[in-house]
């Protein structure tokens, strides 16, 4: 009979909370705006944080709410935002696809060390240590928290150590980016037209070279080669703006330190054919 009246007593009170936390789950319930569901329907779901939320569901509340754009979700691109945008009875915004760029060239051999580090494998906690090994303090580290922060696997340490960007991977999150405490990942248009200055040295002259072979002097001569005004100084480094830019290659020619290459390199067959020299 004991048992009996503690399995009775357990069930009742059980009993009771239950309609208690039923009652308060109806009385307390606080009501979920629909269209939240809906975007994170149309989100790709990758959770990445690109969007500059903790995840698809904070970013949906975001969007319903007026604090995030419609087209703040990088992954999904254009597609994702014009569902977006239809869900808000809003215009649909284009999405410009990005992707990320690597601006440095200073690999193993082409750039010079103060000294060999042999701690913990981390750029940011390197460059704590006497500034980074490198002698340019601009240059990449080589330590892989680019290779580490990218949730979607479009970024690979090279065998020189600097990163390998997989421009069919990469979506343009940015999460790279911000995982490089020396600022040289940047976000670009994605396409392969156009020249660029691989190089992030703030640097000028002799102390860029004594650091590096194929670095951004500040000498200006690309700019003076440039028939479109492409190029200008920012902060003692060459910058080629990729609208203006047209693929002649004369700064290229007139780069006495290698520093400025094409998109994609073509091959030599590539050069000759009559779509490239027409385009």
């Amino acid at each position: 009979m004991e048992i009996l009246y503690a399995v009775a007593t357990l069930g009742g009170v059980g009993a009771i909370l239950g309609i208690f936390l039923g009652a308060a789950a109806h009385f307390f319930a606080v009501a979920s705006d629909p269209r939240v569901e809906a975007i994170r329907e149309a989100l790709p779901g990758a959770n990445c944080g690109a969007c500059g939320y903790a995840g698809c569901n904070k970013f949906a509340e975001a969007v319903v709410e007026g604090d995030a754009p419609v087209n703040g979700c990088i992954p999904g691109g254009s597609m994702t935002a014009e569902a977006i945008a239809a869900i808000m009875g809003q215009e649909a915004v284009a999405v410009n696809p990005m992707v990320a760029a690597v601006f440095c060239r200073g690999d193993r051999h082409r750039s010079r060390d103060f000294f060999l580090y042999d701690g913990i494998s981390d750029c940011a906690y390197a460059q704590q240590y006497h500034g980074g090994s490198k002698a340019c303090p601009y240059g990449c580290l080589g330590l892989g928290n680019c290779v580490r922060a990218c949730p979607f696997e479009a970024i690979s340490m090279g065998p020189d150590g600097l990163p390998l960007v997989d421009e069919e991977r990469c979506i343009g999150c940015g999460l790279c980016r911000d995982a490089c405490p020396r600022s040289i990942i940047r976000l670009i248009p994605k396409g392969d037209r156009g020249h660029l200055v691989w190089c992030s040295s703030q640097d000028r002259g002799k102390r860029v070279s004594e650091a590096c072979d194929v670095g951004c002097t500040g000498c200006k001569a690309c700019i003076r080669a440039c028939p479109r005004e492409a190029i200008i100084m920012e902060d003692n480094l060459a910058v080629i703006d990729l609208e203006k830019c047209d693929d002649c290659g004369l700064c290229v020619e007139k780069c006495r330190f290698n520093a400025i290459h094409p998109r994609r390199e073509r091959s030599k067959e590539e050069a000759a054919s009559p779509e490239a020299a027409t385009a």
